[in-house]
């Protein structure tokens, strides 16, 4: 779907090269989306309700898009909009300086937040605190 997916630092370009569906910018979306197959999900515009991907999942918030009364669940989770809500990234999460979140974070391998992003919320590592760090 995308040509040119957005410049990330975590989430692998074919990973959001991969995304097949788009919420687009101006549009309104009221209810959950949930799949159990790994696919991935862009929002422009504006949803109210959960993402939650049983295994695998990508889920790009573009800069134009908010998602509220949320709970989020996915490997990867790269935001450059608003979330409100809670937000679980499996594998990745990368919060742009651009981005909003106000809710509780948790990640169990990697996290990037940029200086600039705004977090009203804690953010927990689910992994194993006291395994020796792999680069």
């Amino acid at each position: 779907m995308s040509q040119n997916p957005a410049s990330t630092r975590l989430v692998p370009a074919d990973r959001l090269g991969a995304i097949t569906s788009l919420i687009a910018e101006g549009a309104v979306f009221d209810g959950n989306f949930h799949t159990a197959r790994d696919q991935g999900i862009k929002v422009d515009g504006h949803l109210k309700g959960n993402i939650t991907f049983e295994t695998g999942g990508t889920l790009h918030v573009g800069a134009s898009g908010v998602i509220e009364n949320t709970r989020i669940e996915a490997d990867y989770v790269f935001i450059e909009g608003k979330v409100i809500g809670t937000v679980i990234a499996r594998k990745a999460l990368e919060i742009t300086g651009s981005a909003t979140l106000i809710g509780d974070a948790s990640y169990d391998e990697l996290i990037d937040m940029h200086p600039r992003a705004r977090v009203r919320g804690k953010i927990e590592y689910r992994g194993d605190i006291d395994a020796e760090p792999t680069y």
